[in-house]
């Protein structure tokens, strides 16, 4: 943490610095630029392992790929030397089924080295005692907002220094340790950023906005930040929560948006909650907004790939994905929440326990909201409509075979290979999705089915219906009153802020007639009826 950065916002308040106890450690640099850093890694693992001293190695890798292909290859090398020690060699990332990840924690039988391959969820979340050498590959995985298309990009970036001195710390944490960075010095002083760029620069801000706006910030634009995220970002977040409803035409809070405020959601997630109590589906909804509070559910255990794509098929409802969350918590509902049902289903017990606790919170917004939880049986085509009021503006028209563009921005999205309406057979004309993420493809996560009219109904602001036999003239005369509107709005807005001006000017004006100078020895005169008598 720069505590420099904090102390100079907060008008340079002082710092207080507690000293730790970490060991001193090496630090190798790479005397060539690398080329491929699994192997490289890999490598330098076998010649720290081949040595006879003692110590655990911890390997830092960007994603869950990388650590699955490490782990395999160095296994793989291990086989082909003769006499070579054994090495027990332990992945970890975060969709790992947590009694596997326990196992980097349990202490390892006498003799035989321990080498845990991981994320950066190494780096600071958790320590694993016994770790003397860190192998740094030098990059991790970042999600990185655009706001011009509405798209997350989840790419692998080259780590800052605060992060590769934060990683080379790890091996100093039991004893004087080694780190060895599969980089140049040259490239750590000349190309990695001295700080990670906040997280603040590079999400998406609906959430951040809506609070903001919810506390009576008028100009955002204006606010001190202590980093300003880009005025894209903003000024996206401001039209988003505009098409939602969240905010009228002058940007100041409507009813629905101080409402939308009170819940702990991304603002699109808020309103479909809302909307859904309307609907009389709100118990669903409830459901199907938790399961997408928490990162994935479903696992796919290394060997077993197949077996476990087969049994989440059988939960998958074919025109939404949304619909298969559901599915999948009323089914573990049936199933008394049962913690081998989750396991029998490759699902993860913790990640639906979080869900239902989840659940529960928002369901006590909802009551304190005085708004009522109804459930609509069956009939899901309500859930499905509900969805679409409140994703309406990410929606997308196909164009080839599983292929898809985005209505408003022609951005291509494709589903992704695990959704529920991949390889359905028939592939749906519009649909509505959660978020774009780009991995290998630009891929649409969680994405439901919706009808071309429920579009028209939900978005008149971008879509309309084409029908055979109208003119063009009732559109363009929607759209001038909208306009007109729009523009009274703004005129009484003004007119409001000018009348608040001159008020405040008054107040002003009649506290400076009333200040007398009051000599020394003098008792001012006191009025009883300020002092409340």
């Amino acid at each position: 943490m720069d505590s420099s950065k904090f102390s100079t916002f907060f008008g340079n308040v002082p710092t207080f610095e507690i000293p730790g106890r970490t060991f001193p450690v090496d630090i190798m640099f790479s005397k060539n630029t690398c080329e491929d850093y699994v192997e490289a890694a890999v490598k330098q693992a076998l010649q720290v392992h081949l040595t006879p001293n003692e110590g655990d190695i911890l390997i830092f890798m960007p994603g869950q790929e990388d650590i699955e292909v490490t782990c395999a290859v160095l296994d793989e090398r291990l086989t082909e030397i003769d006499n070579a020690p054994s090495l027990s060699i332990l992945p970890i990332y975060s969709q790992l089924p947590s009694d596997l990840q326990a196992k980097i924690f349990q202490k390892s039988p006498e003799g035989l080295r321990k080498c845990v391959v991981a994320t950066n969820i190494a780096e600071t979340s958790l320590t694993v005692d016994g770790i003397i050498y860190v192998i740094d590959s030098g990059y991790c995985k970042l999600k990185v907002y655009n706001p011009r298309i509405g798209m997350d990009a989840l790419q692998i970036y080259p780590i800052s220094q605060a992060n590769a001195n934060q990683r080379s710390g790890r091996a100093g944490r039991t004893g004087p340790g080694q780190a060895f960075r599969l980089y140049t010095q040259r490239q750590y002083k000349d190309e990695l950023l001295p700080l990670t760029v906040p997280e603040i620069q590079r999400t998406n801000l609906a959430n951040t906005v809506l609070l903001l706006k919810s506390l009576g910030v008028v100009d955002l634009l204006q606010f001190h930040f202590m980093d300003p995220p880009p005025q894209d970002n903003i000024l996206n977040s401001l039209y988003q929560l505009w098409i939602l409803g969240a905010l009228d035409h002058t940007g100041a809070l409507t009813p629905l948006g101080r409402q939308m405020a009170e819940f702990p959601l991304d603002p699109p997630q808020c309103q479909m909650l809302i909307v859904s109590c309307q609907m009389e589906c709100s118990a669903e909804v409830l459901i199907i907004v938790s399961m997408l509070s928490v990162p994935s559910i479903f696992y796919r255990p290394k060997g077993r790939e197949e077996e476990a794509d087969g049994v989440r098929e059988k939960f998958q409802v074919p025109e939404s994905d949304h619909l298969t969350y559901l599915h999948v918590y009323l089914q573990w509902k049936q199933n008394n929440y049962s913690s081998n049902w989750c396991n029998e289903h490759f699902i993860h017990v913790k990640a639906m326990r979080k869900v239902r606790e989840v659940r529960q919170q928002l369901k006590d917004i909802l009551v304190q909201q005085k708004l009522v939880v109804k459930s609509c049986g069956t009939d899901w085509d309500i859930v499905r409509k509900c969805i679409c009021s409140a994703y309406f503006y990410q929606a997308a028209r196909l164009k080839g075979i599983g292929e898809y563009v985005n209505l408003r921005t022609g951005m291509p999205c494709h589903l992704h290979p695990t959704s529920a309406l991949y390889g359905m057979g028939t592939t749906p004309d519009y649909v509505v999705y959660h978020e774009l993420v780009m991995t290998a493809k630009e891929y649409m996560q969680c994405a439901t089915a919706v009808d071309g009219y429920w579009l028209a109904e939900l978005g008149p602001m971008f879509f309309s219906v084409k029908e055979t036999g109208r003119s063009g003239r009732e559109k363009k005369k929607q759209a001038a009153e909208h306009l007109k509107e729009m523009e009274t709005q703004m005129q009484l807005a003004q007119e409001k802020m000018e009348e608040q001006k001159l008020r405040v000017a008054q107040r002003e004006e009649q506290l400076a007639n009333k200040q007398e100078i009051i000599t020394p020895g003098a008792t001012p005169r006191r009025t009883p009826a300020r002092i409340g008598l």
